[in-house]
């Protein structure tokens, strides 16, 4: 059985999207088999698609991002997925208090797997206007969570 991923953001249109979409990509290329999927820790956005400012940097890296749409972290998630990946501390601690008893799902920094990157937390774009550097780093981070899913 493939492993699940799960990329965690604050409302999941700009970062966590923007990692599945990417991470789907080159785990294509890598000839990966995963199971890959986004929320966010807030339902602020439920059903809406991406930033656009988020889908035009995708579409400009051959990355296409126009079948997500927002939906929020819930409890069941921490049984479902193997690896929840959270873009920064604070969607962490969200995450986390979600987490039923029992679940043993494994919660990360993202940026953990770009160990090279002085970063730890990815920045938000839908604030900063920084979309092209946190797509530069959320390819990086997605490479090293690649080669860790195919180590093990």
């Amino acid at each position: 059985m493939p492993p699940k991923v799960m990329f965690v953001c604050l409302g999941n249109i700009c970062r966590s999207p923007t990692a599945e979409g990417v991470f789907r990509g080159l785990a294509a290329q890598a000839g990966l088999d995963v199971v890959i999927d986004s929320s966010g820790t807030s339902g602020w956005h439920n059903g809406d698609l991406p930033d656009k400012r988020a889908m035009a940097e995708a579409k400009s890296r051959g990355y296409d991002l126009s079948m997500q749409r927002s939906t929020q972290l819930k409890s069941q998630d921490f049984y479902d997925f193997y690896l929840i990946v959270c873009m920064d501390n604070s969607n962490i601690e969200n995450s986390e208090s979600l987490r039923p008893d029992g679940a043993n799902a494994q919660v990360k920094l993202f940026l953990d797997y770009a160990p090279n990157q002085p970063l730890r937390e990815v920045p938000d774009p839908y604030y900063e206007h920084n979309f092209e550097a946190v797509f530069d780093l959320i390819e990086d981070a997605s490479r090293g969570l690649i080669a860790s899913l195919q180590s093990t």
